[in-house]
């Protein structure tokens, strides 16, 4: 009997295994861990997130970039990732705004960013967590695009 991973297994065979159900950390690290598989890798990034309107920031995508990685991945599936928008990456890795935007906008890398960034951005958002400068971070940047941005908001 040959050895396969589950990812060759999905090549050759539909799968369904009941996964155990990931934290948010969990989540996050095996997300990071699918961009280090290629930390090379030239993904695409999103245009402008802080400056489109919440509905149009919830729907934003982009071929081939940090969100359609995890995406494309049956475990993140199974574990409830139901598209590679920017909305639903925030909701499933229970992302604040800011911490998203650090990972898939533009305005950090330009056009295309390599995958190990990606990977580094997402770990860092998991070093966050709870941390007094984070929730200030957070406080400050719900305050201002609230403030800055009001013809924004949906």
């Amino acid at each position: 009997m040959k050895h396969q991973t589950l990812k060759e297994l999905h090549a050759v065979a539909e799968v369904d295994a009941a996964y155990p159900v990931m934290t948010r950390s969990q989540r996050l690290d095996h997300w990071a861990s699918l961009l280090e598989q290629d930390p090379e890798r030239s993904l695409g990034a999103l245009p402008g997130t802080e400056y489109m309107s919440l509905d149009e920031r919830d729907k934003a995508q982009c071929l081939e970039s940090p969100l359609s990685v995890a995406f494309a991945d049956p475990i993140l599936r199974s574990q409830g990732l139901r598209s590679a928008t920017y909305g639903e990456a925030r909701r499933f890795f229970e992302l604040a705004d800011w911490q998203l935007h650090a990972i898939v906008c533009h305005c950090h890398v330009g056009a295309s960013m390599k995958a190990g960034w990606a990977a580094a951005r997402v770990r860092a958002a998991t070093k966050d967590d709870g941390k007094l400068f984070g929730k200030l971070r957070e406080r400050i940047a719900d305050w201002a695009s609230t403030r800055l941005f009001p013809r924004h908001q949906a």
